[in-house]
């Protein structure tokens, strides 16, 4: 899979093929008004730029219902609907090349969709458009290259169905074009015209199903999937037949494949790929579900929160929207589901062996210890139990342990190779190392055994059937810390290879077998000797991973046939020594590697990747794939050996929880350990969608449903906080209302429930009404902070004369157009209103009273703010950008401090709708990262985002950085890094910043070695001080 980043955010995407081409271009044009054509290069595996350019126009009045682009079935011209009232045309020469484009003029201001017809002998387009009465229609044009104009085309069709909002083109020999309404599907051509009805719906995507356009799938708003099939005798129409398929997540985008399977393209749920069948299964449906794509979005809201109180936060968000809505809780890292745990204190090493070398799994985990080896064997009732090994030492530190070609067994001790029989567990035979000597480390695979004892001597041993033999003998300078003869080569049973770890020199030396003679030397450069060294193939490339005392790992990329090493690279997994095993897991390897911080290393897009585990600790782990333990790994802590399954391997792991209604709202309440949510029901009858809301409370470990409160009609949950109040110890869950009552343009009335959880149900303890809508809450130095229409009310709570409590207005502040987003910290309130940016309030206690500080006076149309820190607030508005804005408490005039000074501007390309202080990685106090603040997105296309605010010395640093990639790193398509991330809305386009870009950034991690170094002397840095501060940045995620 290759996944290249676009600098715009795509408005349209076409496939097309020019003529005499064997291959498809794909071309996108963004929201920006920049376009490209892109082809695939199959020789270098790549996407090269074809054609770019601007399409943008000085003046225009971009179009409301989103650009169009389209392109003419015969590859005469491209056409884009960006401005209304303009038809902008891209031509082709003959040799399919785009020639300059021009704008036609296009009489239909309110467009709808515009699609090219097939089988005309000039280019056609229809256009469906609504007139001023709000009457809809469809026009066709012949564009006229030439003239650079229109002429009338060869038919129209007046006063269609009311909600009419998409044409399907129909390929030859049919031609003409399907118009698809809200309540009838009509068939359009010059000779023909024929219509039928549909249950109301609203068709939000189609697909073709064949080539010659008879049949299409269309989907629906609910998700539900329909069959449309164009009857015909030859080539007239006779008629349109529409068929129930089944359900699938809401259809943003439908694609065909083949045979039966297509792609459903999900903005509101997961993306599915299904199976289309002939027959109906027992819920009367032909579609099956093969395989699901997952999606956040829209992220609505989310909490961030310690489920597994490890220290390490997980975000559980309310995803998807209508049917598809659900919770999803979002985790960093790879988890191991422990499965069995004993107490085995002072383990000093674990490998498991097999019963025979043709048995599928496991059956025996030796465990060494300082002074003795034990023998673990799962018994009949799945529990782990001591056994024995007659021809195995007992009384001695087990130093390695493998299976060995026929049915064979070997023990390494410090004296001794012994080699037992699996099936009979008896001796066969053992080689003794030399009176004097004793061997330090040893290594081993199905036919080879590599060992070195005190004083640097090397011995290599060959395994036969019931025979060792000693090969060859080696001495060298220097003591051996460690060893490795794992088989990569094309013989899985033995190696071409031995690496040696030396102790004093701080190197590695690669040698042959079975001569060990010497290839080559690895110095690291740093004092510090190699812990743990690993032969291994990611992805078919060749790897030598070197794990040092200190924490850190080296890579490097391995040519077999020669030993020579190359593209060597640095990373910090943790502070203590690294001990490196491979493991299986869904038929692919991996790397284990065990320290004080444990990650498992692992190969994506031939890149490699580091994951860590959810894990303190880690000294040991070996493979441990038994049968009631399939696939499960054996881990070995200080004083524990825990044997767990491990999750799939991947940087973040998502868990559903499907709800089958939209979740609008989430907090969690740490003293009752549940969740609330505010979430709406969708039914549909035979007449007409109703909604019903609620609140919801869900246990926060199974998140099951404990208790639900249902809102009045048209009552809407529009925010939830868990708080506590001033001299009362319990915790609540407030949830502010809205009445949306049909006929009002803006809520005039709403509440503030207060709900205590007892016995796992929703107690509501007291309601307040409110004049308007309550759109946010926040608690306030033991008080009640509402956002309501256009104004910021503080509420007291208060103890009656009668025992019970009540919320009691204490006073407010006006001044808003409407006060969506408030954020506190202390007694500073921050206020995002609809359409005049951030502004900054104080409460002051002696007045109660809270009164105006300062603002920003641009207008920005606010989708989320946050405060940073005392003096720096940060804001989303709807043109997809960030910034953040200062006040100024050292200013020497008051006009000056009433002033939020824009001091960050940035285009994030994302609808944010929330920040949350938090962040998603386990907080390690001896890392510098661990100190700077995080503050994590969500978007609406389901991103989750960090942003950290970094010391002025790092950031000065990461941008100059920036700055040197920018022009290494081209993007795809030529699009520019500097325009795309330009703070830009109706206004003003300025550049960005005091923001950077952490995705850019951290790709210097996947150049090539001698990008690196081009980069690093550009910056007159070390590469291995670039590599230490970006790793250090990516530990921030």
């Amino acid at each position: 899979m290759l996944d290249v980043p676009i600098y715009g955010r795509i408005a349209t995407l076409e496939l097309f093929r020019p003529h005499g081409e064997t291959q498809d271009y794909l071309f996108i044009s963004t929201e920006r008004y920049k376009f490209c054509v892109l082809q695939w290069d199959t020789e270098s595996g790549e996407l090269i730029t074809r054609a770019m350019g601007d399409v943008s126009d000085r003046i225009g009045r971009p179009t409301d219902n989103g650009q169009i682009g389209i392109i003419d079935p015969d590859c005469r011209l491209i056409g884009l609907h960006l401005y209304d009232g303009l038809f902008k045309v891209i031509p082709f020469d003959n040799k399919g090349q785009l020639k300059e484009a021009f704008n036609i003029r296009l009489e239909e201001l309110q467009v709808l969709d515009i699609k090219f017809l097939y089988g005309c002998a000039k280019p056609t387009i229809a256009v469906l458009y609504q007139d001023n009465k709000d009457a809809r229609h469809v026009k066709t044009y012949e564009v006229l290259l030439k003239e650079k104009d229109f002429s009338e085309g060869p038919w129209q069709q007046n006063n269609l169905d009311n909600g009419a909002g998409l044409l399907i083109p129909v390929p030859m020999p049919l031609g003409g074009v399907i118009i698809i309404g809200e309540q009838t599907i009509v068939y359009c051509s010059a000779s023909v015209f024929k219509a039928i009805p549909i249950r109301q719906s609203i068709t939000k995507a189609y697909g073709r199903v064949d080539a010659d356009g008879s049949r299409y799938l269309l989907s629906d708003h609910a998700g539900l999937l329909h069959l449309l099939v164009i009857t015909h005798e030859k080539e007239r129409v006779t008629g349109l037949k529409v068929e129930l398929l089944g359900e699938t997540s809401a259809a943003s985008t439908i694609s065909y494949l083949d045979n039966g399977c297509v792609y459903v393209g999900s903005s509101y749920g997961d993306s599915q790929l299904i199976k289309l069948h002939l027959q109906p299964d027992n819920r009367g449906q032909y579609v099956e579900i093969l395989q699901r794509f997952v999606n956040l979005g829209p992220i609505v809201d989310f909490c961030v929160v310690d489920l597994e109180r490890q220290g390490q936060g997980q975000v559980v968000t309310c995803s998807g929207a209508f049917k598809d809505g659900s919770l999803r809780i979002v985790r960093n890292g790879i988890g191991i589901n422990e499965q069995a745990s004993a107490e085995l204190p002072g383990i000093k090493g674990i490998w498991s062996l097999r019963s025979s070398t043709v048995d599928m799994f496991d059956t025996f985990l030796v465990v060494s210890f300082v002074s003795e080896t034990r023998i673990l064997a799962m018994n009949s009732e799945d529990e782990l139990e001591e056994t024995e090994i007659e021809g195995f030492v007992s009384d001695a530190q087990s130093l390695f342990c493998q299976d060995a070609i026929h049915d064979q067994l070997v023990q390494v001790t410090a004296s001794s190779v012994r080699l037992v029989s699996a099936a009979s567990r008896k001796l066969l035979t053992d080689w003794r190392v030399p009176t004097g000597f004793s061997i330090i480390v040893a290594t081993a695979n199905a036919t080879q055994v590599f060992l070195a004892t005190g004083g640097g001597n090397l011995v290599y041993l060959e395994i036969g059937e019931g025979s060792l033999t000693e090969v060859k003998h080696l001495e060298i300078e220097f003591d051996v810390s460690c060893l490795d003869i794992n088989p990569i080569g094309d013989n899985s049973m033995r190696s071409e290879l031995a690496v040696v770890g030396l102790w004093r020199d701080y190197s590695v030396r690669i040698y042959s077998l079975p001569n060990l003679e010497f290839i080559t030397t690895l110095h690291f450069g740093e004092n510090v000797p190699p812990r743990s060294v690993l032969l291994c193939r990611f992805e078919g490339i060749a790897y030598l991973l070197c794990g040092l005392g200190d924490g850190h790992l080296f890579n490097f990329i391995l040519n077999m046939s020669t030993g020579e090493l190359s593209d060597r690279k640095k990373i910090s997994l943790g502070t203590k020594a690294i001990t490196l095993r491979t493991f299986r897991s869904k038929n692919t390897t991996h790397v284990f590697a065990a320290s004080d911080r444990p990650t498992v290393i692992y190969s994506s897009n031939r890149k490699l990747l580091y994951s860590n585990v959810n894990l303190k600790e880690v000294n040991h782990m070996c493979p441990f794939n038994s049968l009631s333990f399939p696939d499960s790994l054996a881990i070995a802590k200080e004083d524990l050996l825990t044997i767990g399954s491990i999750d799939d391997i991947q940087k973040l792991h998502i868990r559903a929880v499907p709800l089958g209604e939209h979740a609008r709202r989430i907090c969690h309440q740490e003293q009752s350990r549940t969740f609330a949510i505010c979430s709406v029901k969708y039914s549909q009858t035979n007449i007409e969608e109703t909604e019903t809301h609620f609140v919801r409370l869900l246990d926060d470990q199974t998140f099951e449903v404990l208790s639900s409160y249902q809102l009045d009609t048209y009552e809407n949950g529009c925010s939830i906080l868990s708080c506590s109040f001033t001299d009362d110890n319990n915790s609540y869950y407030c949830v502010g209302t809205a009445y949306v009552l049909p006929e009002e343009n803006e809520p005039n009335k709403g509440r503030i429930l207060v709900f205590s959880v007892e016995d796992a149900k929703l107690q509501l303890v007291t309601e307040k009404e409110t004049k308007g809508s309550v759109y946010n809450l926040n608690a306030f130095n033991g008080k009640l902070l509402a956002g309501i229409n256009q104004k910021i009310q503080l509420y007291k709570w208060v103890l009656r004369d009668d025992g019970s409590r009540e919320l009691q207005s204490e006073c407010g502040h006006h001044g808003h157009i409407l006060a969506l987003y408030v954020q506190s910290r202390g007694d500073f309130i921050v206020v995002g209103d609809l359409m005049k940016s951030i502004s900054l309030l104080i409460y002051k206690h002696e007045e109660g009273a809270i009164e105006e500080r300062a603002r920003d006076y641009n207008a920005n149309w606010m989708t989320a703010v946050e405060i940073l820190d005392d003096d720096i607030y940060l804001g989303a508005e709807n043109n997809f950008n960030l910034f953040t804005v200062r006040k100024n408490s050292d200013a020497a005039t008051d006009e000056e401090r009433g002033k939020l000074e824009v001091v960050g501007e940035y285009h994030l390309g994302e609808f944010v709708n929330l920040f949350r202080h938090g962040s998603l990685v386990m907080r390690l106090p001896d890392s510098e990262s661990s100190q700077i603040p995080t503050v994590i997105f969500g978007t609406v296309n389901g991103v989750i985002g960090v942003i950290a605010s970094l010391p002025q010395e790092q950031y000065q640093f990461l941008e100059k950085l920036q700055i040197n990639l920018v022009k290494v790193i081209k993007g795809v398509g030529g699009l520019s890094h500097e325009q795309w991330r330009s703070f830009s809305n109706e206004r003003k386009t300025v550049d960005a910043k005091n923001f950077l870009d952490g995705d850019l950034i951290e790709s210097f991690l996947d150049l090539s070695r001698n990008r690196m170094e081009e980069i690093a002397t550009a910056m007159a840095v070390p590469v291995e001080e670039l590599c230490k501060r970006v790793e250090e940045m990516t530990r921030l995620h």
